[in-house]
C-alpha cells in the first residue's frame, strides 16, 4: 500500500486511467486515498501494440484480486516503497503471493523512495532474492516520472520477448 501503483499507471497511460480509490481509513499509512479494486490504463507501443495495465491493492487482504489478474498476465511489475517500516518483508509477501506464477511469468521489481530512504539498499533486495533462489530485474523508480515507469515496462517486455524466443522451434 502506498508504493505508487495508481501513480505509475497515470504516468504512462495513454488513456485517462480508471481508478478505484476511496478514502483511506488505515491510520498506519499516511495517505488520503487507497485502491480497493483495480486501476486500469493502457500504453501504446511504437509498433502499434497496446499494453493493458492493471494495478491492484497492495494489502494482503486483497490477494484474491492478485490471483484473478495474474491468470492471463504476460508479465508482472512489483512496486515496493522503501519508506515503509519493513520493505523487504513487503516484497517477500508479494513474492509469496505470486510464487506459483513467478515460476513462469516474467517479473521486474521497482523500488521507490530510495532517494529519501536509502536503507535498505538495492543490494539488500538482491540478497533477499538470492536467498529465495529468485532472479528478477531490480530497479530504482520514481513512479511520478514517466521515464522511470517506462523503463520498468521496457525491462519486462525484454523478458517477455526473450521468453518467446526460447519457445521457438
Amino acid at each position: 500500500m502506498g508504493a505508487g501503483k495508481t501513480t505509475a499507471i497515470r504516468a504512462i497511460s495513454d488513456i485517462e486511467p480508471i481508478v478505484t480509490d476511496v478514502a483511506n481509513h488505515d491510520t498506519s499509512v499516511a495517505k488520503e486515498r487507497t485502491t480497493v479494486g483495480l486501476d486500469y490504463g493502457m500504453l501504446s507501443l511504437d509498433n502499434g501494440d497496446r499494453i493493458r495495465l492493471f494495478g491492484t491493492p497492495g494489502q494482503a487482504r486483497f490477494d484474491f484480486l492478485w490471483q484473478i489478474l495474474v491468470r492471463k498476465a504476460l508479465g508482472l511489475v512489483i512496486l515496493t516503497d522503501n519508506s515503509r517500516p519493513d520493505p523487504l518483508a513487503d516484497l517477500a509477501m508479494f513474492l509469496d503471493g505470486f510464487a506459483l506464477q513467478l515460476e513462469s511469468v516474467p517479473c521486474v521489481i521497482g523500488v521507490g523512495r530510495l532517494d529519501s530512504h536509502p536503507q535498505p539498499t538495492l543490494e539488500h533486495y538482491a540478497d533477499l532474492l538470492e536467498a529465495r533462489g529468485q532472479v528478477f530485474p531490480l530497479l530504482p523508480v520514481d513512479v511520478r516520472r514517466r521515464d522511470d515507469v517506462v523503463l520498468l515496462v521496457d525491462t519486462l517486455l525484454g523478458q517477455i520477448e526473450a521468453g518467446m524466443q526460447l519457445d521457438l522451434p
